[in-house]
């Protein structure tokens, strides 16, 4: 098992920026790809951002192109998704999911899943 702790979210105007991070524990020699999710009221959940072991492979949703950041950490057990100019639109549940494998892009490619933080932009 391993188990997924989000931190980071909040409230903050448009254009503001905001860090979320997740901290893995438990089997995390398991964990190959690290990303995120988020989902909006009324909404399916939907990709954010994603990253591999090495780091060195990013993968993005269109809509934070530009403007999100994903990274993680030397021990590989903590992810980070760096979000700056942020719009109302970016409001969200916002999840933390790891896979064993190497694509993380839509929702049952997730092995494990955190309780998500809430992001709120407003206006």
């Amino acid at each position: 098992q391993v188990q997924l702790v989000e931190s980071g979210g909040g409230l903050v105007q448009a254009g503001g920026s905001l860090r979320l991070s997740c901290a893995a524990s438990g089997r995390t020699f398991s964990i190959f790809t690290m990303g995120w999710f988020r989902q909006a009221p009324g909404k399916e959940r939907e990709f954010v951002a994603a990253i591999d072991w090495s780091g060195g492979n990013r993968y993005y949703a269109d809509s934070v192109k530009g403007r999100f950041t994903i990274s993680r950490d030397n021990a590989k057990t903590t992810v980070y998704l760096q979000m700056n100019s942020l719009k109302p639109e970016d409001t969200a549940v916002y999840y933390c999911a790891t896979c064993m494998g190497l694509v993380l892009a839509k929702e049952a490619d997730a092995d494990y899943w955190g309780q998500g933080t809430q992001v709120t932009v407003s206006s």
